[in-house]
């Protein structure tokens, strides 16, 4: 996991193209302006999701992982608390293939995420998305999932193997 400021993403340019790429983009984007939904940058390999809700309390959250993708968390506006644990250290409940994401119970650390952070999470890494700071209040946000090579479980080139 690491979570540092979107102006430091120089810093894991050496994390690979992928990586760069969505970096990258995240910083010269007008990410305000997006619209809630899908974003494609190439294909299944490299898109964006930007959403908008309302944080909750922690009890309310959910444990996720993923196995297929490395999800890079931006908050846009507002501030959440982002739970972290590797995922070997919590218990799953059920599993989604088709979504890539299986849900956990258990207990990890919890971090602060506000505008100009980014977070990247990789496979085997469990998350609590969308959690309230002090109280619950609206968030936009921006995660960029990167497809993985499977064998290796870095990540994929985009635009190829």
């Amino acid at each position: 996991m690491i979570l540092d400021l979107v102006t430091n993403r120089h810093l894991y340019t050496p994390l690979g193209p992928a990586i760069a790429r969505a970096l990258d983009y995240l910083e010269r984007t007008d990410l305000a302006a997006l619209a809630a939904g899908r974003h494609e940058l190439d294909g299944d390999r490299l898109y964006l999701v930007a959403s908008e809700y309302l944080t909750k309390p922690a009890a309310e959250g959910r444990w996720e992982v993923h196995r297929r993708y490395v999800d890079v968390h931006v908050v846009v506006r507002g501030t959440e608390r982002v739970g972290y644990a590797p995922a070997q250290r919590l218990d799953v409940t059920s599993h989604e293939e088709e979504r890539d994401i299986a849900w956990l119970a258990g207990s990890g650390e919890f971090l602060t995420v506000q505008p100009g952070d980014f977070m990247v999470l990789w496979p085997g890494e469990a998350h609590m998305p969308g959690m309230a700071v002090d109280a619950p209040g609206p968030v936009k946000k921006i995660v960029v999932k990167i497809a993985v090579d499977p064998a290796t479980a870095t990540p994929r080139h985009p635009g190829g193997d």
